[in-house]
């Protein structure tokens, strides 16, 4: 495997001038960068941003527009909602992957603030609650279960409260580049500058080994190269690593089959750049997978079998949990059984794939016809059946709500094997950043003048099962503010 790092950190003693100087520089105008941006000029601190695309064109232009946020938010509050900061950390604590103390406690105490900030950006947010099982709501309404509250073993550890926060907007797609460039807006007013079309190609270093910083970044921009200065520090938010091939089937091969999402620059060059500058990097081989079998919300009342016939997931989790549950299944084969009852197509079955088997007089028939082992599947179901008829599920305690027999014939299956299904996915692994946004080395040492947020860095999304919406809006937007404000508070150089 090729170094991907190399010559990424230039000594700055061989620039012979700065062509120009900020006291905080942010790589990358996503999410994560303008938020940073916007933050370190608050406190007071020059703002120079380097994008490397025109505009438009990074990792938060492809999400659809729900920040997790909660403790108490204004909508929470408006549309009934009980919530705090403790059940907040005790359900992130309990999904997370290597659930980080200090990084929950603070985007839990300050997730009402910073949703209060949001909106004082001119973010708009309804005070409005959408009460069905969906990927996204359709309108502009603004609270939505869009995580594993409710799901067991989860609900059970922290009291359940709806936390994601749909931007209004009248539509399944485009509040995320509302709400960036609405942020992009304020930031130029604010007296950020942001130079186009420049791609940050190397960090540039003062000092050798403990008593080194980073200082700078090299610029290419069209036929030129720049040397821009930093003198308080450098703030990485240029995307994950989905469009580059090398790194994803080096870490996360399962993503080489699947469709996935991201920014056309996601070529991992922000996490590079770090690890050149001697950051250490987390979680590279967790990833976002998903390929949602609901809405309709009746069809969570199905069950999921793999190949040998058996349930493995409470079907009622959220989309990218059943999915990566159903990814690591024997030869990925998974099929979503249903009743005459509650049949019908899943919503984006054209756009995944996901494929209508056959219809079936009889669960037998349905076992031979997806050649599962002879009497397996009549078996699940009847054990599935006999609970759900007395509300339970006493194997993976789906929520009451979603509980029915399975026995108005005739039957039906869809194929939602992987590599059959479409399963669409986005990078979650980054460099290695503490609370305040501080590049770490492999021993949690700060590397001196380096900061790192949004898809570039690893916070609070780890992995798949954990994952809720929002969660990347979320952490990019928090992080990224604090990552500006410290940089911004650090000494002149």
């Amino acid at each position: 495997m090729a170094d991907l790092t190399e010559d990424l950190c230039l000594d700055a003693s061989a620039v012979a001038a700065w062509d120009d100087e900020a006291e905080v520089l942010v790589v990358g105008s996503g999410m994560a960068g303008v938020c940073a941006a916007l933050e370190a000029r608050a406190a007071g601190a020059s703002v120079l941003v380097a994008e490397r695309s025109g505009g438009g064109a990074s990792t938060t232009a492809a999400a659809s527009g729900h920040f997790y946020l909660g403790g108490g938010t204004a909508v929470q509050r408006a549309c009934g909602f009980e919530d705090s900061a403790e059940d907040m950390a005790r359900h992130l604590t309990a999904t997370s992957l290597a659930p980080d103390a200090e990084k929950i406690e603070a985007y839990c105490c300050g997730s009402v603030a910073h949703f209060d900030w949001l909106e004082a950006q001119g973010i708009p947010f309804e005070r409005s609650y959408y009460p069905h099982k969906n990927v996204i709501q359709p309108g502009k309404d603004c609270l939505i279960w869009t995580g594993n509250e409710q799901v067991w073993p989860y609900r059970d550890q922290a009291r359940p409260a709806p936390r994601g926060h749909k931007v209004a907007f009248d539509g399944e797609d485009g509040g995320a580049a509302l709400a960036l460039n609405l942020l992009a807006q304020r930031a130029e007013a604010q007296g950020v500058r942001t130079s186009l079309y420049s791609k940050v190609d190397a960090l540039l270093r003062e000092g050798q080994g403990a008593h080194s910083r980073i200082v700078g970044v090299r610029v290419r921009r069209f036929d030129e190269t720049l040397h821009l200065r930093a003198t308080r520090g450098v703030v990485l938010a240029a995307g994950g690593f989905g469009q580059n091939p090398e790194m994803v089937a080096q870490h996360v091969p399962v993503l080489g089959s699947s469709y996935i999402q991201g920014g056309p620059h996601d070529d991992g060059l922000g996490i590079r750049l770090g690890q050149a500058a001697g950051g250490a990097v987390q979680h590279m081989d967790q990833a976002f997978l998903t390929s949602p079998f609901y809405p309709p919300e009746d069809l969570l009342k199905g069950i999921l079998v793999n190949r040998d016939g058996r349930r493995f997931v409470a079907e009622d989790s959220y989309h990218a949990r059943s999915s990566i549950a159903s990814v690591r299944q024997p030869e990925g084969k998974v099929y979503l059984i249903v009743d005459a009852e509650i049949f019908a197509y899943p919503r984006f079955a054209e756009l995944t794939r996901q494929r209508l088997v056959d219809g079936f007089e009889t669960v037998a028939e349905m076992e031979a016809g997806l050649g599962l082992p002879e009497g397996a599947l009549q078996a699940t179901l009847r054990d599935y059946n006999q609970h759900a008829a007395q509300g339970q599920d006493p194997q993976f305690h789906k929520y009451p709500k979603w509980l029915k027999p399975l026995s108005q014939g005739p039957y039906a299956a869809f194929d939602l094997s992987f590599g059959q299904a479409v399963y669409t996915g986005f990078t979650l692994g980054g460099l290695r950043v503490n609370a305040v946004g501080q590049v770490l080395d492999d021993n949690a040492q700060a590397v001196a003048g380096l900061y790192a947020a949004g898809a570039c860095a690893s916070n609070i999304a780890q992995d798949s099962n954990g994952y809720a919406s929002g969660t990347c809006l979320g952490e990019a937007s928090f992080f990224g503010r604090r990552a500006g404000r410290h940089a911004a508070q650090q000494a002149l150089g």
